[in-house]
């Protein structure tokens, strides 16, 4: 097909671009038949890229579109993101604060109340589903002394979000994250003092944390809205593919799926955020850690699409790293999702994170 040089300064969004853009990254920054969106612009610049290869066709094809809504400008976009993110926090430490008195009531030996639970936690995941960027930002809500009751809630927005990306229909997703919020509901049957102790656990200690599932499944077994199979995942959300998890040391196909993705958000989540015996960690980092350390523990299915919401992060996202340098993401690697190519905002610098494996993104500045 016929291609035309065009240069940047006159590139049109809906433009296919005919050719692999390289750069001096491992992967083309803008691969062949990429239709150019507004996401594209700040990367050609970020490399410096002043003319592209574009399909004939493309351009005749938007001749009749060359006038394009004005963009926000910048004073109001940030306003904007601004009431954005200070609107979900509100809402989402709202849901916080209901959780936790149901599990005082349950604490109190008060049978779950599932209605309550999924009428409270519903619209925050109808949100989350909607911005999945902000699963990446929950521990930055979370503090230590209320702990179980932001990892129930951010452990059922989490599993929302994987299960829409592995494909699962509206109703399955609902009733995945509902059964994250309720697979630590057992907890509520262990002492405090062992929950909240700052230092090892003893045997007995352990021994009685690992009861939790049960507990749970106890607590949420005749509950008739909640699939059987949503139980199962409640009961088995800490065994592992390698047979090292609890309570009964299941492992491969014995485990399923549903449990598989209580799991990975339980973990995800747990090892972010700040405890009484450590700080919180990077998101991405521990993204990695759960796919390269933790690797023969987690379907790896539940992983990758834990992993690809990374890659779903806007183009122009700003990132604090872990250097403590801020910037955008201008290009995401397909196959290394958690190390983008960050241009810095004070020098205008361009690292590239698969070759600075030193350096890692800290947290999303939203």
């Amino acid at each position: 097909m016929d291609t035309k040089l065009v240069k940047v300064s006159d590139l049109r969004l809906g433009s296919v671009i005919a050719k692999d853009i390289i750069a001096n990254t491992q992967f083309p920054i803008i691969y062949k038949n990429t239709k150019v969106t507004r996401d594209h612009l700040p990367v050609l610049k970020a490399f410096q890229i002043s003319q592209v290869p574009v399909l004939t066709s493309s351009i005749e094809l938007k001749k009749a579109n060359k006038q394009e809504v004005a963009t926000t400008s910048s004073e109001q976009r940030e306003t904007i993101e601004e009431a954005y993110i200070t609107s979900f926090e509100r809402k989402y430490i709202d849901v916080v604060e209901k959780f936790k008195m149901e599990f005082l009531n349950w604490e109190s030996g008060s049978k779950v109340d599932i209605t309550k639970v999924r009428t409270n936690i519903l619209p925050l995941i109808h949100d989350v589903l909607e911005n999945r960027e902000k699963i990446f930002i929950l521990n930055e809500f979370s503090d230590s002394k209320n702990y179980i009751h932001h990892h129930s809630v951010a452990i059922s927005l989490i599993c929302a979000v994987i299960a829409q990306k592995m494909g699962y229909g509206k109703g399955d997703v609902i009733q995945i994250a509902i059964a994250g919020a309720v697979a630590d509901c057992g907890m509520a049957k262990v002492g405090k003092k062992i929950r909240e102790k700052n230092g090892p656990l003893t045997e007995y200690e352990f021994k009685e944390i690992q009861e939790h599932p049960y507990y749970s499944l106890q607590m949420v077994n005749s509950i008739s809205i909640l699939k059987s199979d949503m139980k199962i995942a409640v009961y088995q959300h800490h065994e592992r593919l390698d047979g090292s998890g609890y309570p009964r040391g299941d492992k491969g196909n014995a485990i399923s799926i549903y449990a598989h993705i209580i799991a990975v958000a339980d973990v995800f989540h747990a090892m972010t955020c700040e405890r009484v015996y450590r700080t919180k960690e990077s998101p991405f980092k521990v993204l990695e850690m759960i796919r390269e350390s933790e690797f023969g523990k987690f379907n790896i299915k539940v992983v990758q699409a834990l992993s690809t919401c990374v890659a779903d992060l806007a183009l122009g996202t700003k990132v604090e790293l872990s250097n403590g340098l801020e910037g955008s993401i201008v290009f995401t690697n397909k196959t290394t999702e958690t190390r983008p190519v960050v241009k810095l905002d004070d020098s205008n610098d361009i690292i590239d994170l698969v070759k600075n494996r030193s350096i890692y993104i800290e947290r999303l500045i939203l």
